[in-house]
């Protein structure tokens, strides 16, 4: 087995003893001068992935006076490097470590944040449920629909708190869109309209030296083995279906979740998928740059997801329409938008900063606004499209069971084998 697949307890003990041993400057910011909670009152977090998106959730718990980073994580040292300089201007003390499992496996962290490729996303939080932690996990949630229902199911047989980085549902403006909906304010919902970006095309690339500090090996673990170039890594990566699943999940996460959210179908799903995308060929990228494609709900429902539509999702029922885009929110009649929503009528959840409501989930143990159950009915709209477009066909979905129905070659996408030696 690759030495990286596992730490040995020899080894563990060492580096800890050496952590041990190592002189610990406390600031009097960690013991909570002034406003700031004292330790005790605060969530330990590790955060995992320090990368791009990995920096912004790094600076977001770094500046919420509830939590204290202990531990940073990034296969590329640079990345390592600079977070830790980062957490280490908020307390001294801050450890910074190659291998994700030596942050998952100490007790003194409550919570990890995962801001890793998509294809880590999984494997990750898993086994940061098993040991006991909460999870903040980057959306989308999985890299195929057998991984997402393994996370889901995993979160809730070990009593995890978990969010994913579905931002948009702690805005009080998407929320408000939704409830109008929800309350049937546009009458009978016939038609949901979601705009998605359109994704890019890499062309060919040459192999490369890896970076030195960078270990490219570990970056690419359940994924197939595949030379190193620039372009495969980092930001560009969620252009290759063996890492994500290109700009319908990293997208479609956001805005396929408003459509669930303001239908009421969030832990359902569709019953029909149907559509076609552009596919780049002899190319590193590899999932759909413009797409098109249709899903059909129970209820009669259509949602269309495309990418000539305005980035947005838009709701259309029998008495009006209601659009909740990222520039604004619209309406037809436009009163609806003055409107207010009524003690006995239906309120979702509210929350205003979304990592806020993780650590109040962490806290009371209650759910948070996108907890992993609702994100992995979500990520699955979103791999069931790419499969329906990849194969060129209608799909029949069953929500309950979770299998194409009648389609074995379907059935066959909605997982991956993983590269040895990781595992869930």
């Amino acid at each position: 087995m690759d030495r990286r697949a596992r730490v040995t307890r020899r080894e563990f003990l060492r580096s800890a003893g050496a952590l041990a041993a190592a002189p610990l400057v406390i600031s009097s910011t960690a013991l909570g001068a002034g406003d700031r909670p004292s330790p005790s009152e605060r969530t330990t977090i590790g955060a995992i992935g320090v990368g791009g998106r990995g920096t912004d959730n790094l600076r977001a718990f770094l500046t919420n006076p509830r939590a204290q980073v202990v531990a940073v994580s990034d296969v590329d040292a640079g990345h390592l490097e600079a977070a830790r300089q980062l957490a280490e201007a908020q307390a001294k003390g801050c450890a910074a470590v190659k291998d994700f499992r030596e942050i998952v496996g100490r007790l003194d962290i409550d919570a990890v944040a995962v801001s890793t490729p998509d294809h880590w996303h999984v494997p990750i939080s898993i086994a940061a449920a098993k040991a006991g932690k909460d999870i903040y996990c980057e959306k989308p949630l999985s890299l195929t629909i057998a991984e997402g229902r393994a996370l889901a199911d995993a979160v809730q047989r070990y009593g995890r708190v978990f969010q994913t980085g579905s931002q948009l549902r702690s805005s009080d403006r998407f929320r408000f869109g939704c409830e109008l909906v929800r309350n049937g304010r546009i009458g009978k919902v016939h038609t949901i309209r979601v705009g998605l970006p359109t994704g890019s095309h890499i062309g060919a690339q040459p192999e490369m030296p890896v970076p030195v500090g960078f270990d490219y090996d570990f970056w690419l673990g359940q994924a197939p083995w595949a030379p190193y170039t620039k372009a495969r890594c980092h930001f560009t990566f969620r252009y290759m279906f063996d890492y994500s699943g290109g700009t319908v999940t990293d997208f479609g996460c956001h805005d396929i979740d408003l459509a669930q959210w303001g239908h009421g179908t969030e832990f359902t799903g569709p019953t029909e998928v149907e559509g076609r995308g552009e596919f780049p060929r002899d190319s590193l990228s590899d999932t759909a740059t413009t797409f098109r494609f249709r899903c059909a709900f129970a209820d009669g429902v259509m949602m269309e997801v495309w990418t000539g539509y305005p980035h947005a999702a838009k709701f259309e029922g029998s008495e009006g329409w209601v659009y909740v885009g990222r520039d604004r929110n619209d309406a037809e009649p436009k009163s609806l938008l003055a409107s207010t929503i009524g003690p006995d009528e239906i309120h979702l959840d509210r929350s205003r900063d979304h990592h806020d409501n993780f650590l109040d989930g962490v806290r009371t143990r209650r759910p948070t606004i996108a907890p992993a159950e609702v994100a992995h009915r979500t990520a699955s709209i979103c791999h069931l499209g790419n499969i329906a477009m990849r194969l060129g066909r209608k799909i029949r979905w069953d929500p309950a069971t979770e299998r194409c129905i009648g389609d074995d070659e379907a059935n066959r996408m909605l997982s991956r084998a993983m590269r040895s030696p990781w595992t869930l």
